[in-house]
């Protein structure tokens, strides 16, 4: 499978159903009073941490999620059905942001779940407004139309143990040393192009270790397979850090390795970690070992040489990750998921009165009223109803509307906008 880690998607959730506008109609009750009912909720697109997934190649072309809309009310007080929810399975370690950049949720373990675009509300029907003043109305509301976003999906790989370093030191023979992992392995320098995972079983233990592919001099500046692969090391719990033993330099590469890092961020430089010398195998790398454990030592790092070809020192390597892993739990901190709002009605200011409306003048000489409720609250109105304008009337003047573009200038005969509805401005008192 393609090694995906990032992705961008449009979510799109469920229509809200209209609300019914009925009356009850049954021999010997010629007047039965409303029976519409109210429409179903749309459904929800929900984004879920799903185990054994461990890339985004699933949205390189699927890049659209529609949820179900709602059905509408009906007469006999027969409320329409809810939309169904659409689930989309992530892989573990997926962080959510929106268009922005800001991050909306970080899903870190499996079953954990974040709703991506809430579905619409339903339209309520005829029979919800009947009172004992109004015992015959003759409207009902539309449904809600359903969140719809751009979102923008980063994989951060979920592992207890990086094995990082320059191409070629051999992590990937050391992988499938020590795990049951079997990457491509070759004598050149980048075979690894993507994170590879193996898990190493210990007594009742699986630790994860991940392979991440070779990184150079300016990796932070994403060069080579650079920013791509060097956010995967930011969840592991511990870095091996693989040297090539063979290097005539053998400090250099792990130097430059320890820069990239302290110039990414996100606090690698103070990661548990542990140096491993590879390829004991191979003749004249006696001295680099020495050279290795000594500047190792200095800096009080652990440090282990090893042959992933030959098993050399394998035993000790794994005792010594597993220590580490048991040492140190996973990073913590991490981003909590954001719940979308739930919607609110008119938010109202101290005393109980609604929050005032704006009323900006459009260039064209047009007046255009600006409330964010105000405006779900008209798209909801179903304006082929018979006594829809009157329940219009009733919002604008609850409101003040009228004052409110009386205050900004508007005369009669002028447009006015609200949301999509247009209307002509007919005050109940002239202006003279």
């Amino acid at each position: 499978m393609k090694f995906i880690d990032l992705a961008r998607i449009m979510v799109k959730a469920g229509r809200g159903g209209n609300g019914a506008l009925s009356f009850r109609r049954e021999k010997f009750i010629p007047k039965g009073g409303p029976d519409g009912a109210d429409g179903g909720q749309g459904g929800s697109v929900v984004f879920e941490a799903v185990g054994g997934i461990v890339t985004l190649a699933d949205f390189e072309f699927n890049r659209r999620f529609q949820a179900g809309h709602a059905g509408h009310g009906s007469g006999a007080m027969r409320t329409g059905a809810d939309g169904e929810d659409l689930r989309v399975p992530l892989p573990c370690g997926t962080l959510v942001r929106d268009e922005a950049g800001n991050i909306l949720a970080d899903l870190v373990e499996p079953g954990q779940t974040f709703v991506a675009a809430r579905g619409g509300r339903g339209g309520r029907g005829n029979a919800h407004f009947a009172s004992s003043v109004r015992r015959a109305p003759r409207f009902a509301e539309k449904g809600d139309m359903g969140e719809e976003r751009t979102l923008i999906l980063e994989l951060k790989l979920i592992a207890d143990v990086g094995l990082v370093g320059f191409p070629n030191a051999g992590k990937s023979s050391l992988l499938a040393a020590i795990s049951g992992a079997r990457p491509k392995v070759a004598g050149y320098p980048f075979t690894t192009l993507s994170p590879n995972l193996g898990v190493l079983a210990v007594d009742d233990q699986q630790i994860v270790i991940a392979d991440v592919p070779g990184l150079i001099e300016g990796a932070h500046e994403d060069k080579g397979l650079g920013l791509h692969f060097l956010r995967h090391v930011e969840r592991t719990r511990v870095l091996v850090h693989v040297v090539d033993l063979s290097e005539p330099d053998v400090l250099k590469n792990w130097r430059i390795v320890c820069g990239e890092f302290e110039a990414y961020g996100a606090r690698l430089t103070e990661r548990p970690c542990l140096a491993v010398g590879n390829k004991t195998d191979l003749a004249g790398t006696e001295e680099n070992a020495a050279i290795l454990r000594e500047e190792m030592s200095r800096l009080g790092i652990p440090c282990l040489c090893v042959s992933a070809l030959t098993g050399e020192g394998i035993p000790a390597l794994i005792d010594r990750i597993v220590e580490l892993v048991r040492l140190y739990p996973r990073p913590t901190g991490t981003v909590s998921l954001a719940e979308a709002p739930a919607v609110q009605e008119l938010p109202r200011r101290r005393g109980g009165r609604p929050e005032p409306v704006a009323v900006r003048r459009m260039n064209d000489g047009s007046f255009r009223v600006e409330h964010e409720n105000l405006e779900r609250s008209v798209r909801r109105i179903d304006f082929d109803q018979e006594d829809a304008m009157v329940k219009f009337a009733r919002l604008l003047k609850r409101l003040d509307v009228e004052e409110a573009l009386e205050d900004a200038g508007a005369r009669e005969g002028d447009r006015v906008l609200i949301g999509e509805v247009e209307f002509e401005f007919q005050p109940d008192r002239i202006i003279g």
